[in-house]
């Protein structure tokens, strides 16, 4: 069974490049559109102060907007949270989970990715 992000019409296939490796931050998030055959999907790209990469659709799950459509202050000060910028619904950064406002009873959906060749990948 698929795992959610690949219901997406857009969604990459898995092996597709994202983005250097070196454009990713040292600690923080990185919001990019990867674009492919089948489309441009919203990817949200968060490494973690342990050094962990975590990805989901940048979209909301209670609207389904981009969470950073209204600015890109989205991870808490201690980088355990993102905000959705639009309505303030709170998710875990390592789990997607919703944990505070509009997130409650709600996830992001989160997409493998690994590094490879100096590459952000989409994985299996």
């Amino acid at each position: 069974m698929p795992q959610s992000w690949q219901q997406y019409r857009s969604a990459p296939s898995p092996g597709t490049r994202v983005v250097e490796a070196d454009a990713l931050p040292e600690q923080g998030h990185l919001s990019v559109t990867v674009e492919s055959d089948r489309g441009r999907f919203p990817l949200l790209v968060i490494r973690l102060g342990d050094g962990a990469l975590k990805a989901y659709v940048n979209a909301c799950p209670h609207q389904f907007l981009p969470l950073d459509q209204r600015g890109d202050r989205l991870l808490s000060e201690d980088g355990e949270q993102l905000r959705c910028t639009n309505h303030d619904a709170a998710f875990a950064t390592r789990s997607g989970e919703g944990v505070g406002g509009l997130g409650l009873g709600c996830a992001l959906d989160p997409v493998p990715v690994r590094l490879t060749d100096g590459w952000l990948v989409i994985g299996d």
